[in-house]
């Protein structure tokens, strides 16, 4: 799978987050903030998924995320750091 495609399967799996109603709003909030960091054009494609995990990484390990969200999260983090190292 090429970097491309990692992200832009990242960014479908972040929309599916967002637009989850069982899932608590700051957890989607940061799916959110995630999703912007990977779209935002400005920056380098390594500042882009570093800002991205970083926004994930601030909620995965809350309490209140429900078992099949964080299941998605570590998903995205995964494919996110796969796009890191295949360049």
């Amino acid at each position: 799978m090429t970097q491309g495609e990692d992200i832009e399967d990242s960014l479908e799996m972040l929309e599916g987050i967002r637009s989850d109603e069982s899932i608590p709003r700051n957890i989607r909030k940061a799916a959110e903030e995630a999703s912007g960091a990977l779209r935002d054009e400005s920056l380098d494609k390594v500042v882009k998924v570093s800002r991205a995990l970083n926004s994930l990484e601030s909620v995965i390990e809350e309490p209140n995320v429900p078992v099949h969200a964080r299941t998605q999260i570590w998903s995205v983090a995964s494919r996110l750091e796969a796009a890191t190292n295949t360049g």
